[in-house]
């Protein structure tokens, strides 16, 4: 699950060519709402349960978020500035084919939904 071929266009969105032959495109409002950050996947959470959730201040605001920069975290991640402020997110490439857009099935993911009921420590 590594990239061949990154291209980050701060205002459209990631385009990202894998090593099977597979090419997703994440748009920066989708990688921004998508952030793998604590906060973000909380959010997410609470969203799902409640769609009236109050965004917190920078999200929402009409203006279009865009990207400001993007550096390489190893061999195994990306991390991504955006232009309201956030910049805690690691995208790993795991989770990246984890929620390509194209295969979305629902708005959480499955770091999001945690460990199955039948087994709540996830072992």
């Amino acid at each position: 699950m590594t990239p061949e071929h990154l291209d980050l266009k701060k205002d459209t969105g990631l385009t990202i060519r894998w090593a099977d032959g597979v090419e997703s495109f994440y748009p920066i409002a989708y990688l921004r709402r998508m952030s793998p950050s604590a906060e973000m996947r909380e959010l997410r959470k609470q969203m799902d349960v409640n769609p009236l959730t109050i965004l917190p201040d920078g999200m929402g605001t009409g203006d279009p978020v865009v990207a400001e920069s993007a550096e390489m975290v190893g061999n195994y991640a990306i991390k991504i500035s955006f232009s309201d402020g956030h910049a805690t997110g690691l995208y790993s490439w795991t989770y990246l084919r984890e929620i390509d857009p194209a295969n979305e099935q629902d708005g959480l993911t499955k770091s999001d939904q945690g460990p199955s009921h039948s087994n709540p420590l996830g072992l």
